[in-house]
């Protein structure tokens, strides 16, 4: 009687729970990596340079710092002045003026710091279109050179278009009239038409009829988006003359 060995036959599994761990680590960070590299492409091929806003935001912080430091060396020599009671009405008038202009710089400095800091890290949200300066500075006789900015705030992977409507309110000859941009500037024949990722600039000479006296600016963005809702505000031209907003 022949009898047959029997054959027994074992697997035996070899688990590495750590090696698993670890080659889904490295598969999550290759995905964060592709997803970043290619948000970064796109952010490159719409014409952003991230060093260059870097660069922007650096020299904006430094103008900062030396305007503060300015203040606080005009207080000093302000209080020191007045404890002397040597304070002349001139000198007095005069370190108030600088004052005032190193706070009013202060204050666009970090407006500026602020918009060239959204468009690094902008702020997840809606999109919408704000306005973000309108500048007026005298070129002549009735003629004043504008400065209009917009941008797009919240989500700002997308082109915004559209077109921007500029009326400018006032009175001539007794009489309430209200002129349009287009209608008053040589660079500006047609309606202003904008198309941006992240902000744009419009500018040129406004030509006024002589003995019209403005006294405020309006200003109406319409997006061609649905999604994006539009933009219709007001400005006093004494504001928009002194500095602008």
């Amino acid at each position: 009687m022949n009898l047959r060995a029997g054959k027994n036959h074992r697997i035996i599994m070899i688990q590495h729970p750590v090696l698993w761990v670890f080659a889904i680590a490295v598969l999550v960070c290759l995905l964060l990596f592709t997803i970043w590299a290619a948000y970064d492409y796109g952010r490159y091929n719409a014409g952003y340079d991230s060093a260059d806003s870097q660069r922007t935001i650096s020299g904006l912080t430094r103008q900062l710092t030396v305007a503060k430091a300015k203040i606080v060396e005009t207080q000093r020599q302000t209080s020191m002045l007045k404890r002397n009671k040597q304070i002349d009405d001139d000198v007095s008038g005069q370190l108030k003026h600088v004052l005032a202009q190193l706070q009013n710089k202060i204050l666009v400095l970090k407006k500026d710091l602020a918009f060239y800091k959204g468009i690094v890290a902008p702020e997840q949200g809606d999109r919408s279109i704000a306005i973000q300066s309108f500048q007026l500075t005298p070129a002549g006789t009735d003629q004043y050179q504008y400065k209009l900015m917009v941008s797009q705030r919240g989500r700002n992977d997308l082109f915004a278009r559209g077109t921007i409507t500029v009326f400018i309110a006032g009175t001539l000859k007794d009489k309430r009239v209200t002129l349009k941009l287009r209608n008053i500037s040589n660079e500006t024949k047609k309606i202003l038409k904008f198309g941006f990722k992240y902000f744009q600039n419009f500018e040129g000479v406004m030509s006024l009829p002589m003995d019209f006296q403005p006294d405020s600016v309006r200003v109406r963005v319409e997006p061609r988006s649905r999604r994006i809702k539009p933009v219709d505000e007001q400005f006093a031209w004494s504001d928009l003359a002194a500095g602008g907003t």
